[in-house]
């Protein structure tokens, strides 16, 4: 089957939806699928590593390239579109549907501001290639991009509802609170529920690796870890509600550090907090981590914190990750994200400092109990979050949809 992803945002950016994106389009392929993606071009490449036995490879590319080309691997094509003009992570690329009718099925990544309007006004006038949605998440921010992300749902979600064959989100909890959730009700036939996995192959329990424990000085530290980008696309991650939580436990847990794992044009609003509030030396900025270097920064951690509070997240690929290293997690009550903890882990009441506080503080009180969440976790990621199974599924889905 010819299969083309169109998403927003594609490794070497850190973000989840590039991340889903990569992992449905790798094992695709292994599966024997011709698949491609199409994504805005970056200003700038950087080369990624090379994995084997199935190789993928995203070369330098240089801002002054004029004409966006190819690039192949062993398993997937991905094809950089220039776009016209980008602001944050919106593209505007008519270029995106040059050689659609090319392929069998069509697989959007929701949101794609400046690319899923095109596409589906092309997609008005044909009933093929299929098309299979993945609604990521809703879009939300204050101001007057919050009025244009209102705005631009209202005038071209009706139309995805009515033109997609599937649409595919990640959880029943977070469908029945979005703003899909009366599309939903209308056409609840289009609607699966397909969760996100993770690659246990590369994520699993291991020992703290001595030479990051003295990089950091956290010898004998109770260790915190979030993970996430600290650009402004990703305010939402509750990274200041996390260093003012740790800035009122630091009397009460004088051995408790925090880890930020991430890079962004916020991280120096964030460095200049802890560092008014007195507690610059212990939260850790580790910056941008290589993907084959992450999985050791997880196991370094004690508990993994993800504080999100906004519905612009829905899910939290780094929960996962978390807990394939067997971590304890507290994760924030937002719809989907909260289906995430259950025996593993805490849920924290949204943008409560307090309630966070108190959450850590539980959460360290038993070291005993600290494992055995852990392993909880552990067991819940091997039983339900496998990206092979979950792929396969999603296959299923892609011949249904061709076949009729």
């Amino acid at each position: 089957m010819r299969v083309v992803h169109l998403v927003s945002t594609f490794p070497p950016y850190k973000g989840g939806m590039g991340n889903v994106c990569l992992a449905q389009a790798k094992n695709l392929a292994s599966f024997g699928h011709q698949v491609s993606v199409y994504t805005p071009l970056e200003t700038s490449l950087e080369i990624l590593e090379t994995r084997s036995p199935k190789k993928w490879i995203l070369e330098t590319r240089s801002p002054k390239s004029r004409s966006p080309k190819s690039i192949s691997d062993a398993g997937f094509a991905v094809r950089y579109l220039k776009p016209l003009f980008k602001y944050g992570n919106a593209a505007f690329v008519p270029g995106i549907i040059k050689s659609l009718k090319n392929f069998d099925l069509i697989h959007l990544h929701w949101p794609f501001l400046g690319g899923s309007e095109i596409l589906l006004l092309w997609r008005l006038f044909r009933k093929k290639p299929k098309l299979i949605v993945q609604y990521h998440m809703d879009l939300i921010a204050p101001g007057l991009r919050g009025l244009i992300f209102k705005l631009n749902f209202f005038l071209f979600a009706p139309l995805m509802v009515k033109l997609a064959d599937k649409i595919l989100v990640s959880s029943q909890d977070y469908l029945e609170h979005s703003d899909l959730k009366r599309h939903w009700l209308k056409n609840k036939e289009k609607f699966i529920i397909s969760p996100f996995g993770v690659d246990q192959q590369r994520f699993f329990p291991q020992e703290k690796k001595g030479e990051l424990l003295e990089q950091y000085g956290l010898k004998n530290k109770k260790i915190i870890l979030s993970v996430g980008g600290l650009d402004r696309a990703h305010y939402f991650k509750g990274v200041r509600l996390l260093i003012m939580a740790l800035t009122e436990l630091k009397d009460k847990m004088p051995d408790l550090y925090l880890l930020l794992v991430g890079e962004g044009n916020l991280r120096p609003e964030y460095e200049k907090l802890a560092s008014d509030l007195g507690i610059k030396k212990r939260v850790i900025f580790s910056g941008r981590v290589e993907d084959n270097q992450l999985p050791d920064y997880y196991n370094l951690s004690d508990v993994f914190v993800f504080p999100s509070f906004s519905r612009s997240e829905a899910f939290g690929l780094v929960s996962l990750e978390a807990m394939a290293c067997a971590k304890p997690v507290i994760l924030s009550d937002l719809p989907g994200v909260r289906t995430l903890a259950k025996d593993n882990g805490l849920i924290s009441k949204v943008n409560d400092i307090d309630d966070l506080k108190e959450k850590i503080i539980s959460i360290f009180s038993c070291s005993e109990k600290l494992k055995a969440m852990g392993e909880n976790g552990l067991r819940m990621v091997k039983g339900k979050y496998h990206w092979l199974s979950i792929v396969k599924e999603i296959e299923k889905i892609y011949v249904q949809a061709v076949a009729s």
